[in-house]
């Protein structure tokens, strides 16, 4: 569902109603700049992106990590690298 920032300042209740059903897309100047959801969608997504992190960290954390000799000697060789002509 989709309305403009104007009328949900105008029918805020409605929206947080249809909110429960779908999320709503606002509108400014005909451009998308919000959506509304419910709170228990925006827990449901809140918990998917930390599942994913987690999991991301697990798996650098197989890979090892790298000390703070070899990390700063990489992140100088990468500024290096961008810097020479």
């Amino acid at each position: 569902m989709r309305t403009s920032a104007t009328n949900l300042k105008i029918n805020l209740g409605s929206y947080l109603q249809k909110a429960i059903l779908e999320p709503v897309i606002i509108e400014k100047n005909k451009r998308s700049m919000a959506v509304l959801v419910s709170y228990e969608e925006y827990e449901r997504l809140s918990t998917l992106e930390d599942r994913y992190w987690a999991q991301r960290a697990n798996e650098a954390a197989k890979e090892g990590f790298l000390g703070p000799d070899e990390s700063m000697s990489y992140l100088t060789s990468k500024v290096n690298a961008e810097t020479r002509p």
